[in-house]
């Protein structure tokens, strides 16, 4: 039973649990506390408490000094001031420091008007920055494929920190050097690129300001659309249509699926694509390969491989596992390799002067499409990735609204999709999609009630077992490394079993992408998504991969059996142990 204190701020007296700080009970009584560095996403188990921005000050009655809300416990009859002249002019005084060493640059930065601290400013009346001085100056790391270091715009508040190394456990990014010459980064602030980073992009997803942002391949995609020779296609991810509305002021958990289509169109693009094409063929591949696995004694468990972040954390934290991964290439890259091989011969254009846009939630989808084995003939699968957020950038940028657009369809023969691809978005969705498939072709019976309700959740790690008509399937589920982490070390260790496993690097899946649009703390935000994703699911006419027309129609022209010697060729891979540093 909880130990319920009384406290008073702003003379409002209210009972909140003793285990709350000052900012936790403000919230309790509706009083708001600005604050930057601070960050609790109560579900998703990420919080950060370093009080190292002091926005958040307050007075205390009878102390002398101002505390930060965010990180000073309450005490039984507690009297609070939020709103006194000295807190307020304490909070003015740190965002104004912040700014006297931060970059003036807004017009063309990033995160304009996405900003935290240029929000802020705003918001406690900032109009001039008073201090001068000394300013850091550092070189803009550019090394990586998929993520940007800024450590001009960084404000030391050790978010990415937090998401870094207790959330996702990679170890990447610390404090170094002491005083004001105190920078966030790599060890001997090496260059990402030369780091055991997985590019999950948790850290640019909680970063306030510009400091970490993804590498923006807007203007490629611009310059592709002009050129004359180029074919352009471009596919989308499951999680982007239960997110990118919340980009032109729509709820969190809007479906903009026929929008979605209507506005790549409107962009110029020559064919519109779905990603979930390539999730249900990748359920084809994966399901055929965990019964080849089980039936003639191959290695379990069988983890999944659609997430490249998590595929990159394996390779460099547990090399000694890289042949449990299925060797499924992720969907996009699937769907790439269908496209530069099987569409453009059906449509009679040169694979060479195809360009494939994917259009994902995810960072590390950049890194991954320039992995080298992903390619064909020295064509790569997948030419360009942009996140959601780009995605909405450029829709403004051609004076596109999405909320004013008639919903369209995508385009065929790669066009039709299933519920079982648009789960992919969230965790224990890729599972549930694949034993939807596996358990008709075990059992040779009908699936009738598909959603296996049991395999969902937000919980961090999940265990299930699936009922095969006598066979049991032992499913473990991980979102986030710090639990993949624990779960290949229980594994390892030999205190867990399992047949299979999904693993996905962000929190909540997908829909909680690095690449997706910032959720600024509102973890509701993300379980919104997710459900929406739910509903995208329960509204196909068709829910079974291996029922999508499409799929077939595909096998039976072109691939042959799944996971058969040319699918095996186009749409399977291999991974790689690499140094951990």
């Amino acid at each position: 039973m909880k130990d319920y204190v009384k406290v008073t701020i702003n003379d409002k007296t209210v009972e909140v649990p003793r285990e709350y700080t000052i900012l936790n009970a403000a919230v309790e009584a509706g009083i708001k506390i600005p604050t930057l560095c601070h960050l609790d996403l109560h579900d998703l188990k990420m919080v950060n408490r370093t009080a190292s921005c002091r926005v958040c000050m307050v007075e205390i009655e009878q102390r002398p000094n101002l505390a930060p809300a965010c990180a000073t416990p309450i005490n039984d009859g507690m009297v609070i001031r939020t709103d006194s002249l000295r807190a307020i002019r304490a909070r003015r005084m740190a965002v104004e420091l912040l700014l006297s060493n931060h970059p003036t640059d807004c017009l063309i930065c990033q995160r304009n008007v996405r900003c935290e601290l240029q929000s802020l400013a705003q918001e406690l009346n900032v109009r001039e920055i008073k201090y001068s001085g000394k300013r850091n100056k550092y070189p803009l790391d550019t090394s990586s494929q998929a993520i940007i270091k800024n450590q001009d715009k960084c404000i030391l508040c050790r978010r990415c920190e937090t998401a870094c190394n207790e959330i996702q456990t990679c170890g990447i990014l610390s404090a170094l050097n002491r005083g004001f010459d105190t920078i966030v980064g790599p060890a001997f602030n090496l260059p990402m690129v030369e780091t055991s980073c997985t590019y999950c992009g948790q850290c640019v997803a909680v970063c306030p300001t510009a400091a970490l942002t993804e590498v923006n391949h807007t203007h490629k995609v611009w310059e592709e659309l002009h050129k004359p020779d180029k074919y352009v296609v471009v596919q989308v991810a499951p999680a982007i249509r239960v997110a990118l509305g919340e980009l032109f002021g729509m709820e969190a958990g809007s479906i903009v699926t026929g929008k979605l289509a209507a506005a790549l169109r409107r962009m110029g693009f020559d064919q519109v694509y779905d990603t979930e094409f390539g999730a249900d063929v990748t359920i084809m591949e994966e399901a055929k390969e965990l019964i080849h696995r089980l039936e003639h004694g191959g290695t379990l468990p069988m983890l999944t491989s659609c997430c490249p972040a998590w595929v990159s954390f394996i390779e460099h934290q547990f090399p000694d596992m890289v042949d449990v991964p299925s060797t499924c290439m992720s969907p996009h890259i699937m769907f790439g390799a269908i496209a530069k091989t099987y569409l453009a011969e059906k449509i009679g254009i040169d694979p060479k002067k195809m360009v494939v846009v994917s259009v994902m939630p995810c960072v590390a989808k950049k890194a991954e499409a320039a992995r080298t084995e992903l390619s064909i003939d020295d064509n790569d699968d997948v030419d360009i990735v942009i996140t959601t957020r780009e995605l909405g950038d450029m829709l403004k940028e051609a004076g596109i609204d999405l909320d004013k657009l008639p919903d369209e369809d995508f385009d065929h023969p790669l066009g039709k999709s299933t519920g079982a691809a648009s789960i992919f978005g969230t965790t224990g969705g890729v599972i549930e999609a694949a034993m939807r498939t596996a358990y008709e072709w075990v059992t040779g019976e009908t699936l009738e009630e598909v959603e296996f309700k049991q395999l969902r959740g937000m919980d961090g790690i999940r265990e299930a077992t699936v009922d095969l008509k006598g066979k049991e399937l032992k499913i473990g589920i991980a979102h986030g490394l710090g639990n993949a982490r624990q779960m290949l070390e229980d594994i390892r260790n030999g205190k867990s079993e399992f047949h299979a496993i999904e693993i996905m690097a962000c929190p909540g899946g997908c829909v909680g992408g690095g690449g997706q649009p910032y959720h600024y703390g509102n973890d509701e935000i993300v379980k919104k998504r997710q459900e929406a994703i739910y509903r995208e699911d329960r509204g196909k006419s068709i829910r079974k991969s291996h029922e999508n027309p499409e799929v077939i129609k595909l096998y039976k022209e072109y691939l042959g059996e799944p996971y058969g010697e040319l699918a095996h060729k186009l749409l399977h891979t291999k991974y790689e142990a690499k140094e951990r540093i």
